[in-house]
C-alpha cells in the first residue's frame, strides 16, 4: 500500500484533504478519512474495470489521450472552489454505474460523513485521481493496458507488472465473491465493507478503524 500511502501523505493528498475540509464544511480530520477511503474505491473500481474488460478501452483512453494530463493538479484550489463537477460525475457514471449510491453509503458508514456530502466529494476527487493517473502514464511513457494495470497495482500495493496482478495483494483482496476473476463488482464490495477490503486495509495502517 506503499505507493497510495506516499500519495495521501505527500503534499498533493494534504492540499485534496484541505480543500475537500474547506469546500464542504467538514472538519479536516473527516476530510482526511473521507479521501482516504474513497481514493482505494475509485482506484480500485478502476483496476477492476481493467482486468475484467468492462469499460477498459475508454479508460486506457481517457488517462493517455491528453485530456487528462495532470494540468488539474496544479491549482487544486481553483478545480474545487470552482464548483463544476460535472466531469466528475461522468467519470463516476463510467466507472461505478449504479455502484455509485452503494459505494457513497459505504463510505459513510466507515466514515460517519453523510452520504450527501460523500456524494459531493466523489466528483471532485475523480477527475483529480485521472489528472494524477494521466500524468503517471505520459511520465512513465504508458499508452496500454498493461501499463495502466501496473500504475494502478503500484498504487493498491499490488504487483507492477499488469500482467502478474492475479497473484497479487490487490487480486486477492478484490476477488470478493471467490469466482477467480476480479471485477468492477469485486471492487464494490471491497470498499463497501465496513471492515476489510482495500478500505479497510488502508484504514488499519492509518490507525483508524
Amino acid at each position: 500500500m506503499s505507493g497510495i500511502l506516499d500519495l495521501l501523505n505527500s503534499d498533493l493528498g494534504k492540499q485534496i484533504v484541505s480543500n475537500v475540509s474547506e469546500k464542504t464544511g467538514i472538519n479536516p480530520s473527516q476530510a482526511s478519512n473521507v479521501v482516504s477511503s474513497s481514493l482505494p474505491a475509485l482506484l480500485g473500481a478502476m483496476q477492476g474495470n481493467l482486468l475484467s474488460g468492462n469499460g477498459a478501452e475508454g479508460l486506457i483512453n481517457a488517462v493517455t489521450s491528453g485530456k487528462h494530463d495532470g494540468s488539474i493538479l496544479e491549482n487544486l484550489g481553483g478545480f474545487i472552489n470552482g464548483g463544476d463537477f460535472t466531469d466528475g460525475s461522468k467519470i463516476l457514471g463510467h466507472l461505478l454505474g449504479d455502484k455509485l449510491g452503494a459505494v457513497e453509503t459505504g463510505i459513510s458508514e466507515k466514515t460517519g460523513v453523510s452520504s450527501s456530502i460523500i456524494s459531493k466529494i466523489l466528483p471532485m476527487l475523480a477527475p483529480i485521481i485521472m489528472g494524477y493517473l494521466g500524468k503517471q502514464t505520459k511520465n512513465k511513457g504508458v499508452s496500454d493496458g498493461e501499463g495502466l494495470g501496473g500504475i494502478l497495482g503500484s498504487l493498491l500495493g499490488g504487483s507492477t507488472d499488469g500482467s502478474s496482478l492475479g497473484g497479487s495483494l490487490l487480486n486477492s483482496v478484490l476477488d470478493q465473491n471467490n469466482d477467480g476473476k476480479v471485477d468492477v463488482n469485486d471492487a464494490i464490495s471491497a470498499v463497501t465493507k465496513k471492515k476489510g477490503g482495500l478500505g479497510g486495509l488502508l484504514g488499519s495502517l492509518f490507525g483508524k478503524k
